[in-house]
């Protein structure tokens, strides 16, 4: 009984005393450490207390007094909270925090490895089923035959479709690529846009009692979702846009590959770097996420109907949203007439040429109207995301992937356009550098000479090169160093996918010559006496203010007043430099100072006895010179080492 009392009392003393140790050490060290080194610094203190007291009380316990002893018991735990918290700092030096996962992260990372494993086999495996696995291996040769590579397009199209939403995403911009790719791929890949494989009813998720009636059967089935007619139950026609099951955890797992391939590509290539892999994938990461939620496609409506109201008319709209029926897994629009552009080439032929050539005008000023005045626009405008009504009206669908600018980006790229339009270089790479990222220094001259060969041989009157001069623009982009932020990645891609959609609008449309013909309104407009007396109005009160303040400058500067204030080391590079530096001096001072006391120990005698072989001062001058030769090989791997 007395030893089971002993047991219970026993281990909460033992409890007490680990924490006290755990406070203690996080205490002295000034600095947060995580729970488990804590945790573990502080058994090990518990458990070589006992064995430095014995060290260091006298032979004949009996002749110690009661206050020698807790003398005794404090040295004893003062040097044991001094060994374990060595023990957190040389862990630390070896394993700096983070570098290890704790137990769930460690399990989870091991789940999200194992499904990635698993994803990447499948890909395989879908490729080898469809007869793409020569590709693979690069052995592959090309279809000779139009039959060949109408077989070759139909199981590339089947491939991408089963792959997922990323590979399908793939499949639609590649379908407006005619410039790349022959007549049999992209009509086989324009599939992918409306016609991917339905999802049947009974795995949908839809509350039907706001509806009078809904058909089971989809109008489409896009990568994301799929849409059914439905009528309100006044009888209004809609459209009930359905998110797919479990499409989020498939979207979420492609994406941790691409963010993971993008992170190889940027550390392991010079144009992966220059180029901004990594921001231009976690770019279209957010914009897939957005295209998931569909609160966000609402929102991106009713921004949209707005901004379309207020630019002259274009013969564009987008379909009203009824927010009261939206969630973020069901969209419900009013449905708009028309045919889907991929399959509208009947309705266009009975238009005629000219009105053709207005219908896709208009939709290009609608694009340069959002990019340039709104700062919303529609990033993803390829065939299957355009309605065509008998009259020729368009109609735009599928806005959870729009784009938005600010006014700054805004302003250069209308810049960007103006300069194109006059065959000015010089404006052009003075509106290229404002819009990019730079990674080092630049010569703009030879920026400059280069984006006036480029204006020579794509901008000149006449030229139709299209989506090949942006094609062009973005290799100069690359060898020059630069890389686009996501923003202008996104109005990049938007004009390269409307070159496509134009062509089906209008063949043969000049996209760069139309473009010329806007930017010569919209630059007549910006001159117009109501406009320059618009920002003249708003120029005035700081004019009204400039000769005041200049006034001020004098008198400070002519009285010794005026001072400047200059933030050191406001630049995070330089902050890191100057860490780095005082980091490396540090660990030299504390590396030396360690060798010395080592030697200093060493050098006097065992001291206290650990056991009746071992003294403790050897114990502490080992210990200390294995932290000065370990950290004075830090310095020098440090100072030695070529990036």
């Amino acid at each position: 009984m007395t030893k089971a009392l002993s047991v219970l009392l026993f281990i909460p003393f033992l409890v007490v005393t680990v924490l006290a140790f755990a406070a203690v050490i996080r205490r002295l060290l000034g600095v947060r450490v995580g729970p488990g080194r804590t945790l573990l610094a502080a058994i090990l203190a518990t458990v070589v207390t006992s064995p430095v007291l014995a060290a260091l009380a006298p032979p004949d316990p009996a002749s110690v007094s009661a206050a020698e002893g807790m003398l005794l018991i404090l040295a004893a735990a003062s040097v044991s909270a001094l060994i374990a918290m060595v023990v957190v700092v040389v862990l630390e030096v070896l394993l700096p925090a983070g570098t290890l996962p704790g137990p769930v992260e460690a399990w989870r990372g091991t789940r999200r490895r194992v499904d990635r494993a698993r994803r990447y086999s499948a890909i395989v495996r879908i490729a080898l089923r469809h007869g793409l696995g020569r590709f693979l291996r690069g052995q592959g040769r090309g279809p000779t035959s139009a039959a060949a590579r109408r077989r070759l397009a139909r199981s590339l199209r089947d491939a991408l479709d089963e792959g997922g939403v990323t590979f399908v995403k793939v499949g639609q911009l590649l379908s407006t690529r005619r410039d790349l790719l022959p007549a049999e791929f992209v009509e086989e890949l324009t599939a992918l846009q409306d016609r991917a494989a339905p999802v049947p009813w009974s795995e949908l998720t839809l509350d039907t009692s706001a509806f009078a009636e809904v058909d089971r059967e989809p109008l489409a089935a896009a990568s994301v979702a799929q849409v059914h007619a439905a009528r309100l139950t006044d009888g209004t026609p809609v459209v009930v846009k359905v998110r797919r099951p479990g499409i989020a955890t498939v979207v979420e797992r492609d994406l941790d590959i691409l963010l993971r391939l993008a992170d190889v590509l940027e550390a392991r290539t010079s144009w992966g770097r220059s180029f901004g892999v990594r921001a231009l994938a976690l770019g279209f990461a957010d914009a897939l996420r957005e295209e998931l939620d569909f609160t966000v496609e609402r929102d991106n409506l009713q921004t949209m109907a707005a901004a379309l109201a207020s630019s002259p008319r274009r013969g564009v709209e987008v379909p009203y949203a009824y927010a009261e029926l939206s969630t973020d897994r069901v969209l419900v629009m009013r449905r708009l007439a028309g045919t889907p552009l991929g399959a509208a080439s009947p309705v266009l032929d009975g238009l005629g040429d000219a009105r053709r050539q207005e219908i896709a005008a208009g939709l290009l000023d609608s694009l340069l109207d959002q990019v340039l005045v709104h700062g919303i626009f529609h990033a993803d405008l390829h065939p299957g995301n355009l309605l065509v009504a008998t009259d020729g009206s368009l109609g735009m669908l599928d806005l959870g992937s729009v784009g938005r600018l600010d006014a700054v980006t805004r302003s250069a790229v209308g810049r960007l356009l103006a300069a194109v339009g006059q065959g000015d270089a010089v404006g052009a790479c003075d509106a290229l550098l404002d819009l990019s990222d730079r990674s080092g220094e630049v010569d703009e001259r030879d920026l400059q000479r280069a984006l006036g060969m480029l204006l020579v041989r794509y901008a000149a009157p006449g030229s139709s090169a299209g989506v090949a001069a942006v094609s062009a623009l973005l290799r100069t982009f690359t060898s020059y160093g630069l890389g686009l932020p996501a923003p202008v990645a996104a109005v990049f891609r938007a004009f390269a996918t409307l070159e496509g959609t134009l062509g089906l609008l209008r063949p043969g449309f000049d996209l760069l010559a139309a473009a010329r013909d806007s930017g010569h309104r919209r630059l007549t407009e910006t001159f117009a006496p109501r406009v320059l007396e618009q920002e003249l109005l708003a120029l005035l009160p700081m004019m009204r203010g400039l000769p005041r303040r200049l006034d001020r400058l004098g008198d400070a500067a002519e009285n010794g007043r005026l001072r400047l204030n200059v933030r050191l080391f406001s630049d995070d590079q330089d902050r890191r430099l100057v860490t780095g530096l005082v980091h490396q001096a540090l660990l030299t001072v504390i590396g030396a100072a360690a060798g010395v006391m080592a030697a200093m120990l060493l050098g006097s005698g065992d001291g206290p006895r650990v056991t009746t072989t071992i003294g403790l001062f050897p114990i502490l001058g080992y210990g200390l010179l294995i932290i000065s030769v370990v950290l004075i090989l830090r310095v020098l791997v440090i100072v030695l080492r070529r990036d």
